[in-house]
């Protein structure tokens, strides 16, 4: 046994040994893996010690968590119970749904329009300008929307107006809004999400669509056939990855092109957790909302690849 141990210890030591050397060997890949680490860290994991706050009467910093009451499951009760929860749902997941089934078709249409365009001083103007949005923060995009829709001197009044009509304030209007919302988003990120696809796209062999052409298939054929059916598990994937944040509308758009006169239409899970715990102090009741989406959430990602994994042969794990 002394014999085995002493064998199991050497053989150890040079396992550590390799360890260090490899990691020695590779120290700027280690060292770069440091920064999302420390951001995981800091930002993702941290925080879950502060979420007992949704299991207790929390209304000071001053005094600490500990210090507070322990109440239970009463603050998710009292969200739940609330006048206002399911109007925050249906709002949240008529964002949420409205932008998976807009901006996902357009991003695969706008993928099979770049990759079959066969001019490639076309193809770059078109991809840098599809790009360019997503980069922009929804600051900028909400000066853009108030150069487009303001009132007073907007380009679409400006429009309606010479043509003898009478100019509206699309921005407060609650009939409006949800289509400015969901619209914009889908400008914003349609391009962006089109790398994805675009990607999968390139991963198909030429020789189906040389074969499919000899055989006198048309365009339209060639996408039917050949191209959607061969990126359907990036798709599934793509989608399964938008159910699990069903919950998660888009706080910075909503909360920069919302106003008290949409609430009714614009008031989502994400702007009512910030207005109740960072302005109103109801640090418990808002960290239970959060909570609340986010189990909601996790339990809609194992569901949909549940029943992926079970009617097709792709699922996220």
């Amino acid at each position: 046994m002394r014999r085995k141990d002493a064998g199991t210890q050497v053989a150890d030591y040079r396992s550590k040994g390799l360890l260090l050397r490899q990691v020695k060997r590779h120290a700027s890949v280690y060292a770069i893996l440091l920064i999302p680490l420390a951001y995981y860290i800091i930002f993702k994991y941290v925080p879950l010690w502060y979420g007992q706050i949704a299991f207790r009467d929390f209304k000071t910093i001053r005094k600490g968590i500990m210090a507070a009451k322990w109440v239970g499951l009463d603050n998710f009760k009292a969200f739940i119970g609330s006048y206002y929860f399911w109007s925050l749902i249906r709002n949240t997941v008529m964002y949420s749904v409205g932008k998976i089934l807009i901006c996902v078709p357009m991003a695969i249409v706008l993928a099979i329009t770049l990759y079959e365009c066969t001019r490639p001083h076309l193809r770059k103007i078109v991809q840098t300008l599809a790009y360019l949005p997503h980069f922009l923060s929804w600051v900028i995009m909400y000066g853009i929307l108030l150069t487009l829709l303001s009132p007073g001197e907007g380009l679409l009044n400006d429009i309606i107006k010479f043509f003898g009509g009478q100019p509206r304030d699309f921005l407060n209007n609650s009939t409006a809004f949800p289509w400015i919302v969901l619209l914009s988003d889908a400008w914003k990120e349609m391009g962006w999400n089109a790398i994805i696809f675009l990607a999968a796209l390139m991963g198909i062999d030429v020789s189906l669509f040389e074969a499919a052409m000899v055989e006198g298939a048309s365009s339209w054929q060639r996408v039917r056939y050949i191209t959607l059916p061969a990126i359907r598990p990036v798709i599934i994937v793509v989608l399964l990855l938008r159910i699990g944040t069903i919950l998660d509308a888009g706080f910075n758009q909503i909360f920069m092109l919302y106003s008290p006169a949409v609430y009714s239409v614009g008031d989502i899970i994400d702007t009512w957790v910030y207005r109740a715990g960072l302005l109103e102090g109801r640090f418990s009741l808002a960290t239970a909302a959060g909570i609340f989406k986010g189990c909601i959430g996790m339990v809609l990602v194992l569901a949909s690849n549940r029943l992926t994994r079970k009617y097709s042969d792709s699922a996220l794990f």
